[in-house]
């Protein structure tokens, strides 16, 4: 098979009706976590707000990874991140192509988030990261709409891998 068949072959997979559904699927899991962010940014600014004894709205900038793993001040590790981010991104779209639907419903709902938060390490370079969930003085790393996304599809992927065989 050349590279033109190839190419052809790929376009007429990425144009099919139910990959179509499935990508407005990840693209409307983008805008909830644009959506969001929006929110948090022009209209919390900076500041803490509770919301209840187990959650608080407080703006950080991760400049890492999931978590604030991998924080670095040096643009050469950052820029080094956001490049793997990207083939990760474009090698799970690859793959998205090439699953049946229920992995493809999976792997919208992880590239969804993933877009999300590739889109602040470009515009923004760092992710805005604002849930605060904690009990008494234990605090989870706080998080965003995107990462919740691609947490709950990463979960939903292994379930599936134990229990459904496709």
């Amino acid at each position: 098979m050349n590279f033109l068949s190839s190419l052809k072959e790929f376009k007429n997979n990425l144009f099919k009706k139910e990959n179509i559904y499935y990508f407005l699927f990840a693209i409307i899991i983008f805008f909830l976590d644009r959506s969001s962010k929006f929110q948090i940014i022009h209209k919390f600014n900076e500041e803490s707000h509770y919301i209840n004894s187990y959650i608080n709205f407080d703006l950080i900038w991760n400049i890492g990874i999931g978590f604030g793993f991998l924080s670095s001040n040096s643009s050469i590790v950052y820029n080094l991140i956001t490049t793997i981010i990207a083939i990760v991104i474009s090698i799970l779209f690859y793959i998205f192509l090439n699953s049946k639907n229920l992995d493809k419903f999976i792997f919208s709902i992880i590239i969804g988030g993933a877009l999300g938060n590739f889109y602040d390490r470009i515009i923004y370079k760092a992710v805005p990261d604002f849930i605060d969930l904690h009990y008494n003085n234990f605090h989870w790393f706080t998080f965003n709409v995107a990462d919740i996304f691609i947490t709950l599809g990463i979960l939903i992927y292994i379930i599936r891998s134990f229990f459904v065989k496709i």
